[in-house]
């Protein structure tokens, strides 16, 4: 009905246009919103105040210029001019009403639309590192990143999902090392593990795995793997510098055949157990993206070349460094180093220069609040390319801190020290998990409450949400016990006889589901459609409590039981696209 509203204004707009009384080359911004006030009607629209400057006239004067001007439309009952000039629209109770039979015929469907016009648009989230299973913070990312790529592709975007995997770089050699380091030790020889090294148990399980699988292959005595290096931290040593040396000592020992089997056991079986956790998460991609293709294809040479003839790179002490600060960055960036190593950034430039060059209309990348800093580079990055950076789209999301029993529980991948979400999910189960992980702003700290997430009670929001849903489903097997059919044909021509106010609340509340998911998804807001389902499930509960349903009165039967019908499919959809799942009974 919103998007009805703004053709039937826009038809007026166009009709002044025609007349000479508005400007032709204006193109104006039609919105409408629901009215706060009942008494100011349903919708509302502030175009008479937006538009009385270039048209020269008060904008009451306009407005009375507009609503004259308006087609006729049977499902409005009145329009009416308020305050400065804001044009109210009241519809008739037919059009009140119509969502009930609009809701059960469009089924699954209701709530989805076509605005997105099948437009390209990559969603990139999670891409954690697999130096470590997920833990709970990186679970935000992928609830968050999830809902807001099938929020996206609900309204009729042409939505692509992908992980980075970042599978080269400083990090993956220190996992690698982490894991020879566990596998010497398996071997029995006995090496300090660097401060920095990944400590977790999954390292040793790799390590254990590798060991069975090639027994001594990549067996070096201590002596020979410590000879010459420098001192780590526990002898006053800097940690950085010992374990870059060990990786030097790895490559040089093993051979980069054999170096690149120990990184890659570490790489594939970690990043196989997040796959795998993320499916059961019920997050999927259209695909999972090399870092390391990045290099292999070439992109990352083509991107600082395209940089270097654009003028964009200098050399200083034997790197390049991206002139970052000519498009607003704080500082410049080196992309290749002295020892001719590109860095994290290049990579970054490169894939980023080669999503655009995929054909999407618009890139949006999740990330850490972390990573904030990050930001102005990429897009001055995209600007020196020549490429548009308004493209792209950062959203940022803080990790969860997670809460049992009122105390915090610490995260540390490398010291091994924390909750993965495998072990969340299994605490609390998914559907909480996802609920609870997108109920606040991604931009906002969470504090995940895991005795509430698992409570059964009416204070745990996807509880009470799926209560609703059950309910509704009991009170129709209560009907079959009773020998009873349901008409859905009477019921919805029946409609009429729902007066109560409870009645008129959750047909209110029905009509504004597809604009609720329109505005989660045009703004990434999926705690939106999270609010709005509880509110829902609070209008019917208190439905439920205050009216019996299965009366002897067989046309108000039928109309009621085709409200709550419609209650339950708008809650299905909602939960469906939480990524929740919605129980018959509970």
């Amino acid at each position: 009905m919103k998007h009805h509203i703004e053709a039937l204004i826009r038809a007026a707009v166009e009709r002044l246009q025609a007349d000479g009384a508005l400007p032709a080359e204006l193109t104006p911004k039609i919105i409408v919103e629901r009215t706060r006030d009942p008494s100011h009607g349903d919708y509302a629209c502030n175009i008479a105040l937006t538009l009385a400057k270039a048209a020269g006239t008060k904008p009451r004067e306009l407005a009375a210029e507009i609503v004259a001007a308006l087609p006729d439309a049977p499902q409005v009952e009145a329009v009416s001019i308020a305050g400065p000039g804001f044009i109210n629209f009241t519809l008739t109770d037919a059009a009140a009403f119509a969502v009930v039979g609009a809701v059960l015929e469009a089924g699954e469907a209701y709530g989805h639309s076509v605005i997105g016009d099948d437009r390209p648009v990559q969603v990139e989230f999670v891409s954690a590192n697999p130096t470590g299973p997920l833990h709970v913070g990186h679970g935000r990312g992928a609830a968050y990143g999830a809902t807001v790529a099938d929020l996206l592709a609900a309204v009729g975007f042409k939505v692509h999902r992908e992980y980075y995997v970042n599978d080269a770089g400083r990090q993956m050699d220190i996992l690698a090392v982490s894991v020879w380091l566990r596998y010497l030790d398996l071997c029995g020889e006995k090496l300090p593990f660097p401060a920095n090294g990944y400590q977790g148990d999954y390292v040793w399980d790799i390590a254990a795995d590798l060991h069975r699988e090639r027994g001594e292959a990549f067996h070096f005595d201590a002596e020979i793997v410590l000879t010459n290096l420098p001192a780590d931290e526990a002898e006053g040593g800097d940690k950085e510098q010992y374990i870059d040396a060990l990786i030097a000592r790895a490559r040089e020992l093993l051979g980069e055949d054999a170096y690149r089997e120990v990184f890659d056991a570490g790489l594939n079986t970690i990043l196989d157990d997040i796959r795998r956790d993320l499916e059961e998460f019920g997050v999927v991609y259209e695909e999972w993206f090399s870092e390391r293709s990045l290099t292999e294809s070439g992109a990352v040479a083509r991107a600082i070349d395209r940089l270097k003839d654009a003028g964009h790179l200098y050399q200083k002490e034997g790197a390049w460094w991206f002139r970052s600060t000519d498009f607003g960055d704080e500082k410049d960036r080196v992309v290749v180093r002295d020892n001719g190593q590109t860095t994290y950034f290049a990579s970054d430039i490169a894939y980023h220069m080669q999503k655009l060059e995929r054909g999407f209309d618009r890139v949006i990348d999740v990330w850490g609040a972390d990573h904030h800093g990050y930001v102005p580079r990429v897009k001055a990055a995209l600007q020196a390319l020549g490429e548009d950076a308004g493209k792209l789209e950062v959203l940022l999301v803080q990790f969860a801190i997670l809460y049992r029993g009122g105390e915090k529980v610490p995260m540390s991948t490398r010291a091994g020290e924390f909750v993965t979400l495998r072990q969340l999910r299994e605490e609390v189960g998914n559907d909480a998990a996802r609920f609870f992980y997108v109920l606040r702003k991604s931009e906002q700290h969470m504090d995940f409450d895991l005795d509430l997430a698992k409570s059964q009670s009416n204070d745990n929001p996807v509880y009470y949400i799926q209560y609703a849903h059950a309910r509704v489903c009991s009170v129709f097997r209560q009907l079959a016990e009773q020998g009873l059919t349901h008409d859905a044909e009477r019921g919805l021509a029946n409609l009429l006889q729902l007066t109560e106010p409870h009645e008129q609340a959750l047909l209110t509340r029905l009509a504004r589901f597809p604009e609720v998911v329109e505005s989660a998804a045009l703004n990434h807001e999926p705690h939106q459609l999270a609010h709005f389902l509880r509110d829902l499930a609070n209008e019917f509960h208190t439905y439920y409590n205050a009216h019996q349903f299965l009366v002897a009165d067989e046309a108000l039967r039928d109309a009621r039981l085709c409200l709550i019908r419609a209650v339950r499919q708008v809650i299905a959809n909602g939960l469906g696209l939480l990524g929740v799942s919605a129980p018959e009974s509970m």
